[in-house]
């Protein structure tokens, strides 16, 4: 059973900067993708950035310039550099992986396999 833990989620100032890790357990898929997602109360979960096996990077519009997705594979770790943030980012923040046969990653929520339990962020003054 993959098991997917996210921790670094925080109140900060807009403005400010947050990192968020995930630590991936028993997942020995040897292409993937792996993604962050997040979500807001009353709004459906969208897709942030995505990292393939091989390194490719997908990015939400909104965030494209201020977040920066990376792994370290010896770790086992997925992470999520978030800077100059905004009220908008605002939202739970969740890790997610899917076995997949390489290319880019999608922001399909439906796409990814196993989920996080989600980290909270706070953009607030």
């Amino acid at each position: 059973q993959v098991q997917l833990v996210e921790s670094g989620g925080g109140s900060v100032q807009p403005g400010g900067s947050l990192r968020l890790s995930c630590a991936a357990s028993r997942y020995t898929y040897s292409s993937y993708c792996m993604a962050w997602f997040r979500q807001s109360p009353g709004k459906e979960r969208e897709g942030v950035a995505a990292i393939s096996s091989d390194g490719r990077t997908s990015y939400l519009g909104s965030v494209k310039g201020r977040f920066t997705i990376s792994q370290d594979n010896a770790k086992n770790t997925l992470s999520l550099q978030m800077n100059s943030l905004k009220p908008e980012d605002t939202a739970m923040y969740y890790c997610a992986a899917a076995p997949v046969g390489g290319g880019w990653c999608s922001l399909l929520p439906q796409l990814y396999d196993y989920w996080g339990q989600g980290t909270q962020v706070t953009v607030s003054s």
